[in-house]
C-alpha cells in the first residue's frame, strides 16, 4: 500500500512536469522576426513563356472571333466630348434611349409596369463609336464595366432633384423621357416626363445602372426610391442586344435639357 502511494505520487509529478514543459515548449516556440521580399515586375518587356502561350492561344482566337462579328453599322462616329448643345450628346442621347428601350421591355415582361425616364452618367461612357462597323467588342470598348440594368421607383419630388442635380454638374449626363428646361440663373422652369409635367405625389419608374443606384456620382436622389427593381441585365448585353436587333444605328438630336 506504502509502494502504492509513493508509486502514485511519482507519476502525477512527471505527468505534470511533462504538460508544464509542452506548454512551455508550445509558447515559446520558434517565432518570424524578419521577413524579406523582393518585387517581381509585370511588364510587357517580359519574356513570353511560350508554353503558357500554347495553352492561351485557342482561347484567345475563340473569344477574338465572337467579338469581332459584325452586328450592325453606324453611319457617323459618335464622341461623348462632341456637344449637340450643352446639355447633350449624340452618344448620349443613343445610349439612353437605347436603355429606355430595353428597359422598358424586360420591365414590362416582369413587372408589368413601364418605364418613365432613363439617367445614365457622362462618366460612364468609356469610348467613341467610331463610324463603320460596330461589334461585341464596340459595347465592350463603350461600357467595359459590369453595371446592370435598375429600375428606380421615385417620387416626383426627386425627378426635381433631378433636373437640380443637372442645373448644378452643368454636364450632358445621358437622358430620355424626361424634357427639363432650366433658367439662366440655374433655376428649373419646367420638367416633364413624355410630354406631361411632373406630379411631386406621382411615383415615376426610372432606368439606371446599379453604381447610379446607390448614389454613384452624388445621384444620391435614386437612393430616396420608394422601391427598386434588379432586371439583371448588363448594360453592356443590353447594348449588344440592340446591335444584333438593328442594321443601322441611329442617334437622336432631339433636346432633353435647355436653357431659356
Amino acid at each position: 500500500m506504502i509502494y502504492s502511494k509513493k508509486y502514485n505520487a511519482l507519476l502525477y509529478r512527471f505527468v505534470l512536469s511533462v504538460t508544464l514543459f509542452t506548454a512551455l515548449s508550445c509558447s515559446t516556440g520558434l517565432r518570424n522576426n524578419k521577413i524579406e521580399g523582393n518585387k517581381i515586375p509585370v511588364t510587357a518587356d517580359q519574356p513570353a513563356r511560350q508554353d503558357i502561350e500554347n495553352f492561351v492561344a485557342p482561347y484567345r482566337t475563340y473569344i477574338d472571333n465572337d467579338l469581332d462579328i459584325v452586328l450592325a453599322f453606324n453611319p457617323e462616329t459618335l464622341d461623348k466630348s462632341k456637344s449637340i448643345e450643352k446639355w447633350q450628346t449624340g452618344i448620349g442621347n443613343w445610349m439612353a434611349d437605347v436603355t429606355f428601350q430595353y428597359a422598358d421591355k424586360v420591365f414590362f415582361a416582369r413587372e408589368k409596369k413601364h418605364v418613365d425616364a432613363c439617367l445614365l452618367n457622362h462618366g460612364g461612357i468609356r469610348a467613341i463609336m467610331p463610324q463603320g462597323n460596330v461589334t461585341a467588342r464596340t459595347a465592350y470598348e463603350i461600357m467595359p464595366f459590369e453595371n446592370s440594368l435598375i429600375i428606380i421607383a421615385l417620387k416626383g419630388e426627386q425627378l426635381n432633384e433631378i433636373a437640380q442635380y443637372f442645373a448644378k454638374e452643368k454636364k450632358p449626363h445621358p437622358l430620355s423621357g424626361m424634357r427639363i428646361i432650366l433658367g439662366k440663373d440655374g433655376s428649373v422652369k419646367s420638367i416633364s416626363v413624355n410630354g406631361a409635367p411632373v406630379v411631386n405625389e406621382q411615383v415615376y419608374y426610372v432606368a439606371t445602372s446599379d453604381y447610379l443606384s446607390n448614389g454613384g456620382d452624388n445621384m444620391a436622389f435614386f437612393k430616396k426610391g420608394v422601391a427598386s427593381y434588379d432586371m439583371n441585365y448588363k448594360l453592356r448585353n443590353l447594348l449588344i442586344d440592340y446591335f444584333k436587333d438593328v442594321d443601322t444605328i441611329t442617334a437622336s438630336k432631339t433636346i432633353r435639357v435647355s436653357e431659356e
